[in-house]
């Protein structure tokens, strides 16, 4: 039986959550679509939703109070800093500057209407500024009550292992699904270490095509290719969190359906035996 819940520092949510990344804020019909999406979302049982400054240069955040504001208690969500939005001609690029990232904290402190943040996370790690003058900028707000917890994006073992030194962890988001495993050892590293591992992308592109396999087992299971995938990473290890996203509310309900998909041994082992694809996207 596959575990359902995990704990993300002091919270405990359901593994399967929400992108909120592809989540409309305008037109004013495609936002209506967009709080449907968000709200179904939580009365589907998700937990866990995952959005950035980056995502409409806080539009998304905003999007999300005015549909969930005030929030369940039992919601977490967790949001990203560190990418500094275009100033022509400059384009929009990562940047941990202190300033930068206390900056875009109290900006989602706003947007979101809350007193603390309860999972902020480094969306990319700069490497024009030391580590721990960016991990350092995060834990001095978290030290004044403004950030809960403290996560990774995007990160190699090596600045994993750097990040613990100074701060502690409690998640890292990473690209992974059944045909990508380049962050393998990533994750090995979250599971030996009891870190929650967020897979964005959880659903690769290519899961739908009659080579990868997956069609097969999902035809056994009377399920959609895309619900094996999900399945396969809930049973991957207990820290692995998908965070699918979507604008369908059918896709939606989809997706969340796939928590209760049980794959045997038997499909397990065919689902690994069709190896990664490598680094896309």
């Amino acid at each position: 039986m596959t575990v359902r819940t995990f704990r993300v520092g002091d919270r405990v949510v359901r593994r399967l959550g929400f992108g909120a990344m592809h989540l409309p804020t305008a037109p004013a019909a495609a936002r209506g679509n967009a709080v449907a999406v968000a709200r179904r979302a939580v009365e589907l049982g998700v937990t866990l939703i995952d959005t950035a400054h980056l995502y409409g240069w806080g539009a998304n955040e905003e999007l999300l109070a005015e549909a969930l504001h005030p929030y369940p208690e039992d919601l977490l969500i967790a949001t990203k800093v560190g990418v500094a939005p275009p100033d022509p001609p400059r384009e929009a690029a990562v940047c941990g500057r202190p300033e930068l990232l206390r900056d875009q904290v109290e900006q989602a402190l706003r947007r979101l209407r809350v007193p603390r943040l309860e999972l902020v996370q480094l969306h990319r790690v700069d490497p024009d500024v030391p580590l721990a003058d960016q991990l350092g900028a995060l834990r001095e707000m978290q030290a004044a009550g403004k950030i809960g917890h403290i996560g990774l994006s995007e990160v190699t073992v090596g600045q994993l292992t750097e990040a613990r030194r100074i701060v502690d962890v409690v998640s890292v988001q990473n690209r992974y699904n059944l045909l990508d495993r380049e962050h393998e050892p990533v994750l090995e590293s979250c599971a030996a270490a009891g870190i929650a591992f967020l897979a964005w992308r959880p659903v690769h592109p290519a899961v739908s095509a009659v080579t990868t396999g997956i069609t097969a087992v999902a035809a056994e299971l009377g399920a959609t290719a895309a619900q094996v995938s999900l399945a396969w990473l809930l049973a991957r290890a207990p820290v692995v969190l998908p965070i699918p996203g979507t604008a369908s509310l059918a896709h939606l309900a989809e997706n969340v359906a796939a928590a209760e998909l049980e794959l045997t041994g038997e499909h397990l082992r065919r689902l690994d035996a069709r190896g990664p694809a490598g680094g896309t996207g």
